[in-house]
C-alpha cells in the first residue's frame, strides 16, 4: 500500500507573521459553520423534527458507519505497518473500538434481538464511542515523530481490547442496576430540545464534542503541514462528529428506536472520511503507476547504456582504427560483430517492451526461444517446469542470459541444436548446446563480453552462473540459486 510522508516542520522553522490557513483549515471551518447552521435550524424551527421512529434505518446507519470505520482503519493500518508511528497505531484503535461500537453492540443485537434491554443499549456503546473519541483525541494530538515497536504496539492494543471487553461483559452484569439513560417519553417528544438525559450522558456528550473539536484542529493543522488528503476528510469527519454529539446533549438519542439528527450528522463523519479513504486509494494507484513508468524508463536506460550504447562506442573505436590501417580484416570482423549485439540488444529492448509484466517466467521463456529460433535458424527444444516463478526483475534477467547464451552458441560455437530446461524445485535454468566448445581458461576466447554480461546479470538477481564447456562437446550454461 502508497502513503504521504508525514513530516513535522523542522525546529529552525520560523513563522513570519501571521500564517494564512490551509486548505483543511479552511475546509474544517466550513464544515463547522454548516453544522452549526444545522443545529440552528433544527432547535429554532418548529416544523423541523429532531426524531423519527425507524429501527431499520438505524440499524442500516449504524452498519454503514462501522463499515467505513473498518475501511479507513484498514488503509491506516497499512501506513503504521510501514512507519510504526504512534498516531496511527492510536487511530487505528479508535476506528477498532467505534466499529465494535457501532456494529457488534448496536447494529446486530439490534436487528437479533429488538426487544432487548434499552439501558444496557445504551451505556455500553456510549462508554466505548467514549474511548474511541479519547483515543482519536489522542492520535490528533500525538507527535508525528513518535515511533513505537511491534512489542508495545501489540501491548497496547491488547490493553484496548481488554477495556472493551471488560466495558462489555460488566455492562451484561449489572444491566438491571443501571440507571435509566433517557426518558423514553421525553426524548420521544420531536417538536422541542430535551435534556431529559442522564447527568452523565449529557456530560459525556459535551465531553465528546470538546474531545472532536479538538481533534479537528489537530488533523487539519497536520494535513496543511503535509498535505495529506486522508488526514484533512478525518478533520472534517471530526467536526460533525463533534456536532453530532452536540446533538445528542440537546436532543438525547435512544439508539435503537429512534433517528435522530444526530445520527445524520455522524453518518456525515463517516462519509467524509469515506471520501477521504477514497483519496487515499486513488493517489496509491496513480503513485504506483508513476512508479511502474519509471522503473521502465530506469531499465530501458539501463539495458541502452549496457548493451546498445556500449557496442555503439566499440564501432567507433574500431572505425577509428579501420581508418588509420585501411584494409584491417580483424577490425571489420569486430564492427560487424558489434553491429550484430547491437541489434540484438535493441531487439531484446523492443521485445521488453512489448511483453506485459505478469506474464510467467516460462511463457516469456518460450517465446523468446521460439524467436530465436526463427532469428539463428536453429532447432531449440525447450523443456520448462510451468510451476517455475520469478519476479520481474529475474524473469529478465533469465531472458538475457538465454538470449546471450544461444547467440554465443550460434556465432561462436556453430551449433545446430539448443535444449534449454527450466527447473522450479529449485529455480534452475540451464541452457546446452551441441557446438564445438572452447576453453573456458583461454582469456581470448570468442564471446567473453558476453559471457561476463550474463555473469553479471546473474549476479544482480542473486544467483550464479556457471559455464561448463569443452573443445569439441558444446557448452552448458546454467544459473541457480544456493
Amino acid at each position: 500500500m502508497p502513503t504521504t510522508s508525514l513530516v513535522d516542520p523542522g525546529p529552525g522553522a520560523v513563522s513570519a507573521g501571521p500564517r494564512a490557513a490551509g486548505p483543511a483549515l479552511r475546509l474544517v471551518r466550513r464544515a463547522a459553520v454548516v453544522a452549526l447552521l444545522a443545529t440552528a435550524a433544527v432547535v429554532a424551527s418548529p416544523f423541523l423534527a429532531f426524531a423519527v421512529r425507524a429501527p431499520s434505518l438505524h440499524i442500516m446507519l449504524e452498519t454503514a458507519n462501522a463499515v467505513v470505520a473498518l475501511l479507513v482503519l484498514y488503509l491506516v493500518y497499512g501506513r503504521f505497518v510501514q512507519h510504526g508511528r504512534l498516531q496511527e497505531l492510536l487511530l487505528v484503535l479508535a476506528l477498532g473500538v467505534v466499529a465494535v461500537a457501532n456494529l457488534v453492540l448496536t447494529a446486530v443485537p439490534d436487528a437479533l434481538t429488538p426487544g432487548r434491554g434499552e439501558e444496557l443499549a445504551y451505556w455500553v456503546p456510549l462508554c466505548l464511542r467514549l474511548l474511541g473519541t479519547l483515543l482519536l483525541a489522542a492520535a490528533a494530538w500525538t507527535p508525528v515523530r513518535a515511533r513505537v515497536d511491534a512489542r508495545t504496539a501489540a501491548a497496547v492494543s491488547v490493553g484496548v481490547v481488554l477495556v472493551v471487553v471488560v466495558v462489555a461483559v460488566v455492562g451484561r452484569l449489572v444491566t438491571d442496576t443501571l440507571p435509566p439513560a433517557v426518558d423514553p417519553a421525553a426524548a420521544g417528544d420531536a417538536s422541542r430540545p430535551a435534556l431529559v438525559a442522564h447527568p452523565v450522558v449529557l456530560v459525556v456528550q459535551l465531553l465528546g464534542a470538546a474531545l472532536y473539536g479538538l481533534a479537528a484542529v489537530a488533523f487539519a493543522r497536520q494535513s496543511d503541514r503535509t498535505d495529506d488528503a486522508l488526514l484533512r476528510w478525518v478533520a472534517v469527519g471530526c467536526v460533525l462528529a463533534g456536532a453530532a454529539r452536540v446533538h445528542y446533549f440537546l436532543f438525547p438519542s435512544l439508539y435503537s428506536e429512534f433517528v435522530y439528527t444526530g445520527d445524520v450528522l455522524r453518518l456525515g463523519s463517516y462519509l467524509c472520511m469515506l471520501v477521504g479513504a477514497a483519496r487515499e486509494i486513488t493517489g496509491y494507484w496513480q503513485a504506483r503507476a508513476r512508479s511502474a513508468v519509471l522503473e521502465d524508463r530506469r531499465r530501458l536506460a539501463r539495458d541502452l547504456h549496457d548493451g546498445v550504447i556500449q557496442e555503439l562506442s566499440y564501432i567507433r573505436a574500431q572505425s577509428h582504427r579501420l581508418t588509420a590501417e585501411p584494409g584491417d580484416e580483424v577490425a571489420v570482423a569486430r564492427i560487424a560483430a558489434a553491429a550484430e549485439r547491437a541489434v540484438g540488444e535493441s531487439r531484446r529492448a523492443l521485445a521488453a517492451l512489448r511483453r506485459e509484466d505478469d506474464d510467467p517466467v516460462p511463457v516469456v521463456l518460450r517465446q523468446t526461444l521460439d524467436e530465436l529460433a526463427g532469428r539463428y535458424d536453429v532447432s531449440v527444444s525447450a523443456c520448462l517446469d510451468p510451476a517455475s516463478h520469478a519476479d520481474a526483475p529475474m524473469t529478465e534477467a533469465l531472458v538475457r542470459i538465454t538470449t546471450e547464451a544461444v547467440g554465443n552458441a550460434v556465432r561462436h560455437g556453430g551449433a545446430t541444436r539448443i535444449e534449454a530446461r527450466l527447473d522450479s524445485v529449485p529455480l534452475r535454468l540451464t541452457v546446452r548446446d551441441d557446438g564445438c566448445g572452447f576453453d573456458p581458461g583461454s582469456p581470448g576466447r570468442p564471446g567473453a563480453y558476453g559471457l561476463r554480461s550474463m555473469r553479471e546479470r546473474a549476479e544482480g538477481i542473486g544467483a550464479v552462473l556457471a559455464v561448463e564447456s569443452e573443445q569439441g562437446k558444446g557448452t552448458t550454461v546454467r544459473v541457480s540459486w544456493v
